[in-house]
């Protein structure tokens, strides 16, 4: 039996890499997204074109009844899920100092970014507890995708960076709970990615890259977050509960 995995954010950028990944590893996939699925018809195809079976599942991850519609079609549909990947997320509508920033703002961000997984992990954590009581044999995890802005502060963005801060947390919050069930929970932070999200503010960072913002002087692609989403999806990480991988082309080394 194939391994299934609930991507959410899974239709475009980071997360749709990691599902084309994840599919390459032979992963049937649930893709949760709020569009329709008409628009992402295409989309489910490339990734079916892989030998998979994929199913779109539409909902708001932070609206608690999407949430629980999300977690019963995913089980209805496979009966099990064995990778959790937390990975949609927003960025706030305008980006504001800190110091103008809005209430409104602050929610929307922190609903879909941080209260959403949070809620969406608790579901499927205790289906992958009751799997693993079944039988020893079943494997899950988690992954969360967070952001380098977890640590480094944007002060025209606070929210997001509070948001994924919080991931962070949750990350290490998860990975104490599940560990006596061995079911390891992990944390990618991307760095500069290029995807929709980063399309508006394509010459600036063409300019920080060419002035060595990172060591690795290119944008970052879906892949390869995708990439290492694969090795923890397929256990090739298996005594790094907890941990964090950086996907930043060494933007955060610190250099003289």
């Amino acid at each position: 039996m194939k391994q299934t995995a609930l991507i959410t954010g899974g239709s475009r950028g980071i997360g749709l890499g990691i599902a084309k990944e994840l599919a390459k590893a032979g992963f049937n996939l649930a893709i949760n997204g709020v569009r329709n699925e008409e628009s992402v018809h295409q989309i489910l195809s490339e990734l079916k074109s892989f030998g998979v079976e994929v199913i779109y599942v539409q909902g708001d991850i932070s609206q608690k009844s999407d949430r629980k519609q999300i977690f019963k079609t995913v089980l209805s549909e496979f009966s099990r899920l064995n990778v959790l990947v937390n990975n949609a997320g927003v960025a706030p509508k305008e980006r504001k100092d800190i110091l103008e920033a809005t209430e409104e703002s602050f929610d929307y961000t922190l609903n879909i970014n941080l209260k959403g997984p949070y809620f969406l992990t608790q579901l499927f954590a205790n289906h992958m507890v009751e799997m693993k009581n079944k039988s020893a044999e079943f494997w899950g995890c988690i992954i969360n995708v967070s952001s380098v802005s977890a640590t480094v502060a944007s002060i025209n963005r606070g929210e997001y960076c509070i948001s994924k801060a919080g991931i962070a947390m949750a990350t290490k919050l998860w990975a104490a709970r599940l560990g006596e069930f061995n079911i390891p929970v992990y944390e990618i932070q991307p760095g500069i990615i290029k995807t929709d999200m980063t399309a508006g503010v394509t010459e600036k960072y063409d300019r920080l890259f060419a002035d060595g913002l990172t060591i690795q002087q290119r944008w970052g692609m879906p892949g390869d977050v995708g990439k290492v989403a694969a090795a923890m999806a397929t256990q090739m990480l298996p005594y790094s509960t907890g941990q964090v991988v950086l996907v930043d082309g060494g933007m955060g080394v610190q250099r003289l």
